[in-house]
């Protein structure tokens, strides 16, 4: 990892990392997989999915039967089926508040006005796979999509080497009353979700993280669906002070890390000896030797980075310059920060909450804004999955009294037919 000053802009600028930038050739390999799939269906997707993931896949394991949670449970660990049904309860509970009422209203000339929700129709949940299972990307998209009354909730994920979805994949969108559950993973997905095929129809919106891959493939679609965002590679900056635990800091720095190889972690603090102490641990651990380490050590070489800053003022000012996804406040006065954040993906306060707990078991979301969107983008959350329109109801009083001006308003943009769409509804 690497020192540097919050007040360097020549060496903050390797630590203010942002957009998604694919490189020229994947945009291209994403493309042609997208017109593949849009052109051939589920032929080209077996083709992929034998080629990327599993030589022994077979087209009719595309959409894959869920089963009843009991059934799914047992063959599970019962610590890992316990851990997902907490998890379960906890999201539901933190997403149901997210509700908001709809808004209507009259006027004292009669108007009548009106703002409404509606849950999208269809929406696919993206879950990695990769490496290993993530069933709490299932229930991270598909429980809030749920709670909201979208009318078909689809996940996607990518099959294991023999063509299978993992069991806790399975019990997952057993517990979330998933729709359809496809062992389809990787550009050909999201090409599926989007244009359609002969097994899978298309959604009207794709949530959920994934490989770069994934990330480009969404940003090609985008137009013909929504999505939720761009995901880059995972982040973390720690906010530490003189009192913070540098076992603790370094532990949230690793955790990060094994990510992803290209993942930024960082850790800023008015007190060099804290940070001075940080590398020093790190230097210690033999991180090669740690699952996931040759992961872990070059993200930490890459993207990994000690800020040293003056003051809380220009700590703030890198917190909102860096806009982190996940931000950890492990000092003895968070409130100055909260009362200062303007661009943040999560915030994780003291040392009693670790990111980790974001990822599973506290209930808010860990689809979060990476590369610096937190800037103008949210996490996923409720809203995500539903659409709203307004309706106005004018009365006679009203539009009576509005017309002149809409006329001139639309005659001084140039819009003759919208002028006399208003002059023919004045009174004479």
């Amino acid at each position: 990892m690497k020192f540097v000053r919050a007040d360097d802009p020549v060496g903050m600028a390797a630590v203010l990392r942002r957009g998604w930038r694919p490189d020229p050739d994947l945009v291209a390999r994403v493309a042609a997989i997208l017109a593949d799939v849009e052109t051939r269906g589920d032929r080209a997707i077996l083709e992929y999915s034998q080629r990327f993931d599993a030589p022994e896949y077979r087209l009719t394991h595309l959409r894959v039967p869920i089963p009843m949670p009991s059934v799914a449970r047992v063959a599970l660990q019962e610590e890992v089926a316990a851990a997902i049904e907490r998890a379960r309860e906890r999201i539901v509970d933190f997403h149901r508040r997210q509700r908001c009422e709809d808004i209507a209203y009259r006027c004292d000339d009669g108007t009548e006005y009106a703002f409404r929700r509606e849950p999208l129709g269809a929406v696919a949940v993206y879950a990695p796979g990769g490496s290993a299972a993530l069933p709490s990307s299932v229930l991270m998209g598909a429980l809030p999509a749920k709670i909201a009354g979208v009318r078909r909730t689809i996940v996607l994920t990518p099959p294991q080497r023999d063509g299978r979805v993992h069991p806790a994949v399975l019990f997952a969108a057993s517990l979330c009353e998933v729709d359809e559950l496809y062992a389809v993973g990787g550009a050909q997905a999201i090409a599926a979700a989007a244009f359609g095929t002969q097994s899978i129809v298309p959604v009207d919106k794709i949530v959920g993280p994934g490989n770069s891959y994934v990330t480009e493939a969404k940003r090609q679609v985008f137009g013909l669906v929504g999505i939720d965002g761009l995901a880059g590679p995972s982040e973390v900056l720690v906010v530490a002070d003189a009192a913070a635990s540098s076992e603790l800091v370094v532990a949230e720095l690793l955790a990060q890390a094994e990510h992803d190889a290209e993942a930024r972690v960082a850790a800023i603090s008015d007190s060099y000896e804290l940070l001075e102490s940080c590398a020093q641990l790190l230097g210690a651990l033999d991180v090669s030797r740690l699952p996931r380490g040759a992961t872990i050590a070059a993200a930490l070489d890459r993207h990994g980075f000690f800020i040293e800053a003056r003051s809380k003022g220009e700590i703030a000012a890198t917190i909102a310059a860096f806009a982190p996804e996940h931000l950890s406040l492990q000092v003895a006065d968070p409130e100055f920060y909260l009362t200062h954040l303007r661009s943040v993906g999560a915030v994780f306060v003291g040392s009693a909450t670790p990111v980790a707990c974001g990822d599973y078991l506290a209930g808010t979301n860990h689809v979060l804004p990476t590369s610096g969107s937190a800037r103008f983008a949210s996490g996923l959350a409720l809203a995500d999955f539903v659409r709203s329109y307004s309706v106005v109801r004018n009365s006679e009083l009203r539009m009576s009294g509005d017309a002149a001006a809409i006329a001139a308003f639309a005659a001084f943009e140039g819009l003759d037919a919208h002028a006399q769409s208003a002059r023919l509804r004045m009174k004479p």
